[in-house]
């Protein structure tokens, strides 16, 4: 079995933009809600500072789509190239 690595990076990447975006919209509403999560995000993302504004929540998501349709891209193409080597080439 092959990923489709353009379907599993677009994937990635709106679930990270969107885990990004609710917890940090929940944040604005209650302020200790996610706090750990967005610390990380923040120490990871540059310009993202949890809880500022609605600016500051778009800037988190931006970053989580790129973020996760890189990582999802990466994973795909890595799993179809292991998946490759260890079948012997033949998948």
């Amino acid at each position: 079995m092959r990923f489709n690595v353009t379907a599993l990076s677009l994937t990635s990447g709106l679930f990270w933009g969107a885990a990004i975006l609710i917890v940090a919209s929940a944040n604005l509403m209650w302020p200790s809600y996610g706090r750990a999560f967005l610390e990380l995000a923040a120490s990871i993302y540059p310009g993202y500072h949890p809880g500022a504004n609605i600016g500051s929540i778009i800037t988190g998501t931006l970053y989580g789509l790129v973020d996760g349709a890189i990582a999802g891209a990466v994973f795909g193409w890595l799993y179809n190239l292991l998946s490759r080597w260890l079948a012997g080439g033949a998948a």
